[in-house]
């Protein structure tokens, strides 16, 4: 039996042309964002449905709409009701889209519109809080988006604030900054920046600028905050001022005896190098022993992150032994972390901590609440969100323990992880805020009242 073979007259044409084909279908697929359409069965939510839908990001999300619209009663979620707990849940199985740099930086470019689009003039402000102002350092390198949601929380007309962002951020991130410090005459970009390595002395040099600058200027603020871009607060600027008067000068900061390993730290001279993983370079330890601190300083441990008066960061720019300290500090791990929470301990220095006193732990300072997952179900509940690292990102279950449990400020926050979290977290304050200040003009009112009725 004879075989024959199929014949076409021109294979190859035709294979051209069916890839031709596919990839041009696939093409105009992606473009038109069908294959979401395709796979419906996850759904989409915008954090912001409103700015990511309007002409202030070009439109470039008006295709998008949330599947469902859901309304998040934030005083349920405070009240942990399970129907809206899981209402947040449900959002976070969704593919959350939140705005890029690049969208920010668009929706910055117009001062006008940004500022009455987010609602600054509607900001109250208190007779207290303006004679009180505060000072604040961002160290910041990425998500635009959550450090203008960080901003636009703690904003107050009489405060100021410095951005110190990363050398290496992305180029759209730094001109999202740039456009929002343009907009506010107390808001501005650190005169010099750094290029930051992770356990760096380029993280402590960050804050160093932003003090420099901030101490340069005229306005009279009273203490100064550090955050970082996944901070978020968890008091009112009513209410922080209220805590902050009752320091009496202190200050708040995480300040112990360090343990053997920690104590490494700063024994030994560490070099910058490269590492073969995320952070691209860090301080490696060397067999190099380092000499003893300066002045005969006991060096204590404790965090990054500092609530410190204005005659404190005084004395740090003009004491030799500060400035003697942090040149020592240069070729340590992780400079940020001892420094001052040893500064806080020397004898004479402004809301000086003694050196006999207990240690003030992150638990007992007010300055940052992070929860770790070894010390979950001892210390702390649960995580509610995700970890990273080892370190919580927190979920909307987690707003009620935010708020009671006494501090200043939290790490971390993620909208991807949970943007219901951050919304509620927001509103809450902002209600705060507003019901504290009417009730500091209601009080002041009746004090006049009284004092006019006297005379």
């Amino acid at each position: 039996m004879k075989r024959y073979k199929c014949s076409f007259k021109y294979p190859m044409r035709q294979k051209i042309l069916i890839l031709f084909l596919t990839v041009w279908l696939l093409s105009l697929l992606k473009l038109l964002n069908v294959e979401r359409l395709l796979f419906p069965q996850k759904g989409i939510y915008l954090v912001e449905h409103f700015l990511s839908t309007s002409s202030y990001v070009k439109n470039k999300y008006s295709h998008l709409r949330n599947n469902f619209q859901y309304e998040i009663n934030c005083s349920c979620i405070y009240e942990q009701e399970p129907s809206e707990i899981g209402k947040s849940l449900e959002i976070r199985r969704k593919d959350i889209i939140d705005l890029e740099d690049e969208d920010v930086m668009a929706m910055t470019s117009d001062c006008q519109v940004y500022r009455t689009l987010r609602g600054y003039h509607l900001k109250p402000v208190s007779l207290e809080e303006e004679s009180f102002p505060l000072a604040y350092s961002l160290v910041v390198h990425k998500d635009a988006v959550m450090v203008e949601r960080l901003i636009h929380t703690i904003y107050s007309r009489q405060n100021i604030y410095c951005i110190h962002y990363d050398q290496k951020s992305a180029n759209t991130f730094k001109c999202a900054m740039d456009n929002l410090a343009k907009c506010f005459p107390n808001i501005f970009i650190a005169s010099k920046l750094e290029t930051v390595a992770y356990a760096h002395i380029s993280r402590l040099q960050a804050d160093f600028n932003c003090l420099s600058d901030l101490m340069k200027l005229s306005v009279p603020w009273k203490y100064v905050i550090n955050l970082c871009g996944q901070d978020f607060p968890l008091r009112s600027n009513f209410e922080l001022v209220a805590d902050l008067k009752k320091l009496n000068g202190g200050n708040m900061l995480e300040t112990v005896k360090p343990s053997s390993s920690k104590r490494e730290r700063f024994t030994y001279h560490y070099e910058l190098k490269s590492v073969p993983y995320k952070y691209m370079q860090m301080p490696v330890k060397t067999n190099i022993s380092k000499d003893s601190p300066p002045y005969n300083i006991e060096v204590f441990v404790g965090s990054a992150y500092f609530v410190l008066s204005r005659a404190f960061i005084q004395y740090t720019f003009e004491k030799s032994l500060a400035k003697d300290f942090f040149e020592w500090s240069k070729d340590t791990y992780s400079p940020d972390e001892h420094f001052w929470a040893t500064l806080a301990r020397v004898p004479g220095i402004p809301g000086e901590i003694s050196r006999s006193a207990h240690d003030i732990t992150d638990l007992q300072s007010k300055t940052r609440l992070v929860k770790w997952n070894y010390l979950e179900d001892h210390l702390y509940p649960p995580c509610t969100g995700t970890h990273i690292r080892s370190v919580c990102i927190y979920g909307a279950a987690e707003l009620r323990w935010l708020i009671n449990y006494g501090h200043w400020f939290a790490n971390k926050f993620d909208s991807k992880v949970d943007p219901v979290l951050i919304k509620c977290l927001a509103e809450k304050l902002a209600k705060q805020q507003k019901e504290w200040v009417d009730l500091s003009s209601e009080s002041s009112f009746m004090h006049r009242s009284s004092a006019d009725v006297s005379l």
